[in-house]
């Protein structure tokens, strides 16, 4: 027969639950790309152009992101890369 105190024994819930709690920041705290369709990404890189954040290389027909210096051939592809890169870069700073 099963021990009735075993499942009444709740000392670790507390533990647990905080374990959850930090999953679901982190989780919120991820950068997600789904959403960023062609005209968010195309208003993105004329924003990043604006700022110098980006260089267009005319004659090779791509963009360099400047802060990384990856050149890319696609304004999305830029888009998402930008997105992901300020997100490390944030996540490092709230690490110091």
């Amino acid at each position: 027969m099963s021990d009735p105190d075993r499942y009444d024994d709740t000392a670790d819930d507390h533990e647990r639950f905080e374990r959850e709690l930090l999953a679901q920041d982190r989780d919120t705290r991820r950068v997600s790309t789904a959403d960023l369709d062609d005209e968010t990404a195309q208003d993105l890189v004329r924003e990043l152009l604006d700022t110098g954040t980006v260089t267009p290389v005319v004659d090779e027909r791509v963009l360099v992101h400047e802060p990384s210096g990856t050149a890319f051939e696609s304004m999305w592809q830029l888009a998402v890369f930008h997105e992901g890169w300020t997100a490390a870069v944030d996540a490092g700073e709230g690490d110091e």
